[in-house]
């Protein structure tokens, strides 16, 4: 069974991208997957990423849950909309919080790339 995260980031509800989602959802149940959403805009969490990596701002339960939810997924789906050519700041400020160093990458010295994913948290 494919383990399906859905990540809507409209932070405007209801919207045509939720509807996109729970679509999504439906589909991929009826399909045999197990599947999981997050809605940015019902979480807790502040979007600013104050202190940058080097004084990073303890996770709310909210992202904490929503990294175990990335680890779980085999694969994730993202819904947004795109304002001003971008995502919204919303989902951008989720990106910015949750995809920390040490979790979704990881600095490595001798790497003539400096960031490599190879090495972040495996999958649960």
């Amino acid at each position: 069974m494919k383990k399906i995260l859905i990540i809507q980031g409209n932070p405007v509800s209801p919207s045509y991208n939720g509807a996109i989602a729970e679509a999504y959802r439906k589909g991929a149940v009826q399909a045999g997957a197990d599947v999981r959403m997050i809605t940015l805009n019902e979480l807790a969490f502040n979007m600013n990423l104050e202190g940058g990596y080097r004084n990073k701002l303890p996770l709310e339960p909210d992202l904490l849950e929503a990294q175990e939810a990335i680890k779980w997924a085999e694969h994730l789906v993202w819904v947004f909309p795109i304002w001003w050519g971008g995502p919204p700041a919303l989902l951008k400020g989720f990106v910015d919080r949750i995809f920390m160093p040490g979790y979704a990458f990881k600095y490595q010295k001798e790497n003539p790339s400096p960031i490599s994913c190879s090495k972040a948290v495996p999958p649960a």
